[in-house]
């Protein structure tokens, strides 16, 4: 076994592992606050980071400003969402609500390329091509800022529901009813966790934007995304930071040695294992909360 391989492999599979944090990190976000499975994240993922190029790239703002104008866009996306489309559908069965997160999923990314047109957008957030050599072993260098950006962006998350803010948010997860008869305002809680989760998305879609270009692939970041929430917890944000390492390292290393013996192709088959294995061995992930009904 090629030791330097297995070890560029791993690395830059933990690098990954730590941008699909970043994508996965809007989903816990609106569960962690809502108690609902958003399946839109791949296209808000997608949409942010079309808001940063245009802003940047049409209308010649710098980048940092372009950035932080996108965030508030998606942040106000998010509120539009919950106001006009999830607070409909108030008391429907949850099944309902993911169907309806689902179809937002399907519409944005068809009218992404409708809207910007099908060609990859490039957008250079400064970071060099070269990779970084140690020895034997190239990391890239976009996935080492992304990973950055993604244990930034998560230490965040967990230092926001540390707040008053947050506390109130994890409270109507729990229970919608004792919230509203505690004064809480369960819709404004809602709403803010649909807009955290679309400033998230913005972080996202600029670091993989920057590797991979922006098109409606970005929207696709949604299954990596899903099986890093289910296997750390869909409630948990400390599960984002270690599933994201699982998923990016498996999902790096095992296609790295059987992909040239098959062809290719093993990276989503690899995803899909985690998610089904997970879901059937331990339903509520490694960090999730067990809830246990009596009924």
């Amino acid at each position: 076994m090629d030791i330097a391989y297995f070890i560029e492999l791993l690395i830059n599979g933990a690098l990954t592992g730590m941008m699909y944090g970043l994508a996965a990190l809007g989903i816990v976000l609106i569960y962690k606050s809502s108690g609902v499975p958003n399946l839109a994240q791949g296209a808000m993922v997608m949409l942010g980071a079309y808001f940063a190029w245009i802003a940047a790239a049409q209308w010649g703002i710098p980048l940092p400003f372009a950035i932080a104008l996108a965030v508030v866009g998606m942040f106000l996306f998010g509120l539009f969402t919950e106001r006009f489309l999830l607070r409909r559908m108030v008391g429907q069965p949850i099944i309902m609500i993911v169907m309806l997160t689902l179809g937002l999923e399907i519409l944005l990314r068809g009218l992404g390329p409708g809207l910007f047109g099908a060609a990859p957008k490039s957008l250079d957030i400064g970071i060099g091509l070269a990779p970084i050599i140690i020895g034997d072993v190239f990391i890239n260098r976009s996935y080492l800022v992304g990973a950055i950006v993604g244990v930034i962006m998560i230490g965040l998350a967990l230092l926001f529901f540390r707040t008053r803010l947050g506390t109130k948010l994890r409270a109507v997860s729990d229970d919608h009813v004792a919230s509203w008869s505690v004064g809480i305002s369960v819709e404004r809680a809602i709403a803010i966790s649909w807009g955290l989760a679309g400033a998230s998305a913005v972080a996202a879609g600029v670091m993989w934007g920057s590797v991979q270009g922006i098109d409606w692939t970005l929207s696709l970041l949604l299954f990596p995304a899903v099986a890093v929430v289910i296997l750390g917890g869909l409630d948990s944000i400390y599960g984002v930071l270690v599933a994201g390492l699982i998923v990016g390292i498996l999902g790096s290393v095992i296609p790295g040695y059987v992909d040239p013996i098959v062809g290719g192709g093993t990276r989503d088959v690899v995803t899909s294992l985690i998610i089904l294995l997970t879901i059937i061995f331990r339903p509520h992930g490694i960090f999730g909360r067990e809830d246990i009904e009596r009924v």
